[in-house]
């Protein structure tokens, strides 16, 4: 019925076929022009991360702004004249971009050690670097010691200078409720956060003479994303064709059938592209190679196909063209069809992961798969038809050196193929044990880039990089037991919260977190008391005087210094911590599950008294999510494609050979990845999945071509023989394409993508050679098809 349908309405009309798909490509290209990158931060996190509402709240409580971070290495002394020019002058430059709230720099600093007044004179007037009559060298000194700045606006040597850059707030309309409007407006302030990421950088040009200069901060990690994005697909996509097109010559060696086979590819990549501007679904860094995998994966089934249509042409030169199309895409529409939905199966098991990114690119891959089926046996029968020569000799022979070798070792070697499997499923499961997800934000871009040179130079020496919240909840006025008045003012709230209990437990807090070696530069309250006993010739000062004093203090310094560390409101102390992200050995789970603990147990805090915040909590989230959606992917990868094989040839016993290749494979690369100590992130996380869906189609089309061989042959050894002389070349050369195809993604910037292409394509090599020597060897040790 289906041979009936296809040959009617696909065979008999390939130039309505082609009319149509033409029809399909110009509408889904004028859609492709909807086709959006996404490099938010949101996109490397978990969806619905209760810790990133909490973040939220606690940014908008302590009014934290957006930031952009510059490394200042002046070539001369910070506090030479034409240093503090240059600054002053790059300063005034920044501030001047329309987009910049204000910038914070070491000329900004309070200098309050500078005059005999008193303490709250010293506040109200106090004076900075720029001014005249401040002695350079001391207030210099006075900035490198302040127990509030050292490591933050100064390293500790005195050479680097960070210049914080605080951006305009762009707080998202109310009135955007519709999804598309806030889309879009979220689009519009991606477009002007380059605009402004290109400004600040046409600044920092014209002073690269006189300093060495670094840009860091989120909005810049996000806009570099977005350029890492765009040129990951325009190389991967590029590079994939190229290679695609040499191995189509290498394989045909004739131009028309590079041509019929590349257009299936351009059909369907341009295709998908206006689907995803259609639905809206946007690209990641993790799904930036999905152009070079459907490329892969359409040339893999492209490969099958038309090796397969060649071989009948020369097999029953009697029949026509037409019934040597409808023979080869009868013969071929199963096992394509399972290899198809076996992939699917693969890339929808990532829909287990609780990671927004890796679940879209599991949806977007599974549509691409779709979209790639129907244009194969749509476009390529139909290009075909209009093929006047396809006398093509593919010359097996020469092309089988490599798989005869392989199959003559697994006829003569079965006990030995057996015994270094299983040494290889042991070896696996050693390195899967050792397998970790601890791993280094800034060790996911390449040593080149803005991002990681950046990132080093804050981490070394401005204080660390990943910030961490710990958040000291106090009792609220009217659940304390002390002896506060009813009707007191606001002010007079701010003058007696300050009370002994409270900056002791912010002082116990900071000086713990300070002590721990993965702790850069820690922020909080206790720092302002620390200048402020410095100031008050070490007397500590009284509870009393803390309320007066914070009442007496400018609001331009209070804003800056002391309100982001307390909120007398909410009756809570913020503590801000960076964490040295490059230090070797850093275990992130480890650290915060020690810091809760301590202070628990160490410090004497009730759980209900303090909170974990911050994006070291949420990366964290990220990388233990990892091992979870791990374990479910297999699984379900596993079962899945199982059944998958059950549902095809019917045979428990045959479903179980097919499969065991490719889950030894997978393992394999796992195992390897753990004794290599590489830590698993959110792309390598996905190869050993990828890997068996992509990896099981070769074991289908084997095992489909033995069968209906065996039938004539009756023979296993024969069969063998013959299965890798003809389906087995279509195995090397899709496989040859595939390993390629994926190392070209040691292109990228993004150093998991890297990891994903090496190892993806190292898993492919394994999983082809385990399918021509150990499944070989199984089907003639086991004889699912009965004995001879």
């Amino acid at each position: 019925m289906f041979s009936h349908f296809y040959q009617k309405n696909i065979i008999e009309k390939p130039k309505i076929v082609i009319v149509i798909l033409l029809l399909c490509l110009v509408s889904f290209g004028f859609f492709s022009k909807d086709f959006k990158l996404d490099a938010s931060s949101e996109t490397l996190l978990i969806d619905g991360d209760p810790d990133l509402k909490y973040l939220k709240e606690v940014t908008e409580r302590y009014n934290s702004k957006e930031f952009l971070v510059l490394t200042y290495s002046p070539n001369k002394e910070i506090i030479s004249e034409s240093s503090i020019n240059n600054l002053l002058s790059l300063k005034y430059k920044i501030q001047s971009l329309d987009w910049v709230h204000n910038v914070i720099t070491i000329l900004d600093i309070p200098l309050l050690n500078s005059s005999d007044e008193t303490l709250t004179e010293r506040l109200q007037n106090f004076k900075t670097l720029k001014d005249d009559s401040i002695d350079k060298k001391r207030g210099f000194n006075e900035i490198l010691n302040s127990p509030v700045f050292r490591n933050f606006v100064i390293s500790e040597d005195g050479k680097t200078s960070g210049i914080i850059v605080n951006i305009k707030e762009n707080k998202i309309p109310k009135e955007l409720i519709n999804k598309k409007e806030l889309e879009f407006y979220k689009d519009r302030l991606k477009k002007k956060n380059h605009q402004n990421i290109v400004e600040i950088r046409e600044i920092i040009k014209s002073y690269n003479n006189s300093a060495k200069i670094h840009l860091g901060g989120i909005p810049m990690i996000a806009d570099d994303m977005m350029s890492f994005i765009k040129s990951d697909i325009l190389v991967f996509g590029t590079g994939v064709l190229l290679f695609i097109v040499a191995t189509l010559w290498f394989v045909f060696k004739k131009i028309i059938w590079i041509i019929v086979p590349i257009s299936s590819c351009i059909f369907s990549v341009i295709i998908m592209m206006g689907l995803l501007g259609l639905l809206g679904w946007k690209v990641t860094v993790i799904s930036s190679n999905f152009i070079a995998l459907m490329l892969i994966l359409t040339m893999a089934m492209n490969i099958h196909m038309s090796t397969r249509f060649l071989q009948l042409f020369k097999e029953k030169p009697n029949l026509s063209k037409k019934e040597i199309i409808l023979k080869t895409t009868s013969k071929m529409f199963w096992p394509i069809l399972y290899t198809v939905l076996t992939t699917i199966c693969a890339f929808l098991s990532l829909i287990f992961s609780e990671i927004k990114p890796i679940i879209d690119f599991g949806w977007m891959m599974t549509l691409g798969l779709i979209v790639s089926f129907i244009v194969t046996f749509s476009l390529l029968p139909a290009l075909i038809s209009f093929v006047s020569d396809v006398s093509v000799n593919i010359n097996e022979n020469r092309n089988s050196v490599f798989t005869s070798l392989l199959g003559k070792f697994a006829i003569n070697n079965k006990n030995l193929i057996f015994i270094i499997s299983v040494l290889i499923f042991f070896i696996s499961i050693l390195g899967i044990s050792r397998l970790e997800v601890e791993n280094s934000f800034i060790n996911y871009f390449s040593k080149n880039t803005e991002i990681y040179k950046g990132m080093k130079l804050i981490d070394e020496k401005l204080g660390g990089t990943t910030p961490l919240e710990v958040i000291i909840k106090f009792p609220k006025k009217d659940e304390e037991d002390d002896d506060w008045g009813e009707n007191e003012t606001q002010e007079d709230d701010s003058k007696y919260w300050f009370t002994k209990d409270k900056i002791d437990k912010i002082d116990k807090v900071h000086k713990y977190l300070d002590s721990l070696p993965a702790v850069g530069k820690v922020l909080s309250f206790s720092s302002i008391i620390e200048v402020a006993t410095q100031l008050n010739d070490d007397k500590p000062l009284g509870s009393l005087e803390m309320g007066v004093l914070y009442s007496k203090i400018p609001d331009s310094i209070r804003k800056e210094i002391v309100d982001p560390y307390i909120s007398i409101e909410d009756s809570e102390a913020r503590i801000n911590l960076r964490i040295k992200d490059s230090i070797e050995g850093l275990r992130r789970n480890e650290l915060i599950n020690q810091i809760n603990y301590d202070l628990s147990n160490k410090i004497g805090l009730k759980k209900e008294e303090y909170k974990l915040a911050g994006v070291l909590i949420l990366f964290n989230n990220l990388l233990q999510s990892l091992f979870k959606s791990q374990i479910l992917t297999l699984g379900f990868v596993m079962i899945g494609i199982f059944a998958m094989f059950f549902i095809l040839f019917k045979n428990i016993k045959l479903s179980l050979i097919g499969v065991i290749p490719n889950f030894i494979a997978a393992f394999f690369i796992l195992g390897i990845i753990g004794i290599a100590e590489i830590p698993l992130d959110m792309m390598t996380i996905t190869i050993a999945a990828i890997t068996i869906g992509i990896a099981v189609d070769n074991s289908i089309h084997y095992i489909y071509r033995f069968k209906e061989e065996y039938s004539k042959i009756n023979d296993y050894k024969k069969t063998l023989e013959k299965c890798h002389s003809t389906v087995g070349i279509a195995i090397l050369n899709t496989s040859i394409t595939i390993i390629f195809g994926f190392s070209i993604l040691v292109l990228s910037n993004f150093i998991p993508t890297i990891y994903f292409g090496i190892f993806t394509g190292i898993a492919m090599l394994l999983a082809m050679i385990s399918v021509l020597t150990l499944l070989p060897a199984l089907l003639q040790v086991f004889q699912p098809f009965g004995s001879k």
